[in-house]
């Protein structure tokens, strides 16, 4: 049964997708508001197909703040980077430079405002993720980060990648911790995703002007509070 709704939900989300994409190329061009809705519909769609097709719905606790923050998230699939983009107004999120190199798409996500990072890139690669990311904050806008970098199974925790710490203390605001346990119901390398409710915790706000070694052991305590 979960491999069949796995099947709608790639019959349905990914013809979808492919709609959205093609009405984000002029949606663009006109501006950004029109690109915001695009995405935010593309999105939604995305939250529909899970709940309705597989089941898949998320409970979250704690608020969110709609302000010039970053905040620091779990990841363990793709289930969260998506609906990152309903828990805010308009988030900017961080991303492998990869991703927003992609003819085409790439294109659209750097112009609705995804900030790139190279993790070979050193220094250089450091300062233009600080310039995409000053001039977000400057909108009022959220920072979205998954600090381990990558995606991690259930139960394991990976080190916070050394670009994290270099980002709060040159951005200087208030880091946000969200734990999820979205690995349980949508494994990284299966494609059968099992219903049930993802949850999402607000963890307390890191203040600015922390020791690095007490910030990182805050955030990363925070966002593996629901780790088994």
């Amino acid at each position: 049964m979960n491999a069949l709704r796995s099947l709608l939900f790639a019959l349905f989300f990914y013809p979808g997708t492919t709609v959205a994409v093609l009405l984000a190329f002029p949606a663009a061009f006109v501006g950004e508001r029109p690109l915001r809705w695009v995405v935010h519909g593309w999105a939604r769609w995305h939250r529909w197909c899970a709940a309705l097709l597989l089941g898949v719905r998320t409970r979250l606790e704690g608020v969110l703040p709609n302000a010039p923050v970053i905040v620091a998230a779990k990841h363990e699939s793709m289930f969260e980077t998506i609906e990152m983009l309903l828990l805010f107004e308009h988030p900017a999120v961080v991303m492998k430079r990869e991703l927003a190199d992609l003819p085409g798409w790439g294109w659209v996500a750097r112009r609705y405002g995804v900030i790139p990072v190279d993790r070979e890139g050193g220094a250089v690669a450091l300062r233009r993720m600080l310039k995409a990311s000053q001039a977000v904050l400057a909108k009022g806008r959220p920072i979205v980060i998954f600090p381990e970098g990558t995606r991690v199974p259930p139960g394991e925790r990976r080190p916070l990648q050394p670009g994290f710490a270099g980002l709060y203390r040159a951005l200087g605001v208030p880091v946000v911790p969200l734990a999820l346990d979205s690995g349980r119901l949508w494994p990284r390398d299966r494609f059968a995703k099992r219903p049930g409710i993802v949850t999402m915790k607000v963890g307390e706000t890191i203040p600015t002007g922390l020791p690095r070694g007490e910030m990182e052991s805050r955030v990363h305590e925070a966002i593996n509070a629901l780790q088994p």
